[in-house]
């Protein structure tokens, strides 16, 4: 009984008691923090490490400077940055339900997390893009998808995402006063205006995904067909044609590597967006009730080095070379990730 009275007001907490205009704050056991503060380390270290492998092994080796490399590379860049700015803010906010670090770094958390999810989306449309033509049209592709198209491509990604987010936001409200935008001291909102909501949905997650999965689609259909082709002609044995099939078999391959990693955000975000329609809350609040889609959200940054391990025989290979050290050698650039040509 003792306990359990001792235990009582601290049931409602304030995230600033000194002040009168402090929001409450939700209380949770000792061992519920230490478990939640435990996955938040463990998320941020496998998501800055793992996307820090990718960059080193993308940067560094020769061999891997391929258009489709290219935006992996992009794509891990900014999975890298979501586990070094993003993910931290956001989850010690949400475990502790209070926002403590100030209003300048809540507009800088707003914009890296709005900027930094738009330009992973647009990496992932860039990824069907690229696979479509290597499957669908490989003479195009050979000729017209090189590096350095591939290289403005993502430098316009990189520069549209900030361009759009910061107008979204401003047009929100998202960078007036902490007064006008916080109904208590320890929040960080979103402001979200019902149209703009919706547009914003249509614009930066819905047509993109559309667009993702028809591409995808279309990539199989001709893959279908070409296995068709290929297991019709399994007699001939001329050389041309063997060439031919490896290289046909070797973009099927990668299309469907690179589809699991798509559908890996899909399925990270999708249950996000069912439960912002669901509350019908667009002006996002650090509760307890957003942890769980938080939380799936993020963890596709921390899963797409993970996916990269175990589908990318090149990626298992650079991984050794770095934690041995062997890259530091001289012409460690230019040595061959890939004993397997069909991979």
């Amino acid at each position: 009984m003792e306990i359990a009275h001792s235990e009582e007001p601290q049931a409602v907490q304030y995230c600033f008691p000194s002040s009168n205009a402090s929001c409450l704050k939700e209380m949770r056991s000792k061992a519920a923090y230490a478990a939640l503060y435990t996955v938040l380390v463990i998320m941020v270290t496998l998501t800055v490490c793992g996307n820090l492998v990718v960059i080193i092994s993308v940067s560094h080796f020769k061999q891997l400077h391929t258009p489709t490399n290219l935006i992996l590379l992009s794509l891990a860049v900014a999975d890298f940055l979501v586990g070094l700015i993003v993910l931290p803010l956001s989850m010690t906010a949400l475990i502790e339900t209070c926002w403590y670090f100030g209003d300048m770094l809540c507009s800088v958390y707003k914009f890296f997390d709005s900027v930094l999810i738009s330009v992973s989306l647009s990496n992932l449309v860039l990824i069907a893009i690229d696979r479509y033509f290597a499957v669908c049209d490989p003479l195009l592709y050979s000729t017209k998808i090189t590096v350095n198209v591939m290289h403005l491509l993502i430098l316009f990604s990189w520069l549209l995402s900030p361009s759009y987010m910061l107008a979204f936001l401003y047009l929100n409200g998202n960078f007036d006063g902490a007064d006008k935008l916080n109904s208590c001291l320890g929040e960080c909102l979103f402001l979200v205006n019902e149209i703009w909501g919706i547009i914003n949905l249509i614009i930066t997650f819905i047509l993109p995904c559309f667009t993702m999965i028809a591409l995808y689609v279309k990539i199989f259909l001709v893959a279908k067909r070409h296995a068709k082709v290929i297991s019709s002609s399994a007699e001939r044995k001329h050389v041309r044609e063997n060439t031919g099939k490896i290289s046909k078999i070797s973009e099927r391959k990668a299309a469907k590597r690179l589809g699991i990693v798509v559908l890996a955000f899909l399925l990270c975000w999708i249950p996000f967006y069912i439960w912002t329609l669901i509350e019908g809350n667009l002006n996002v609040s650090m509760t307890a009730a957003l942890f769980t889609p938080t939380v799936i959200v993020y963890l596709n940054s921390c899963v797409n080095p993970i996916l990269y391990a175990l589908l990318y025989p090149w990626f298992q290979k650079s991984l050794k070379l770095i934690f041995t050290f062997k890259i530091c050698c001289t012409a460690s650039s230019f040595i061959n990730l890939f004993q397997d040509t069909h991979e």
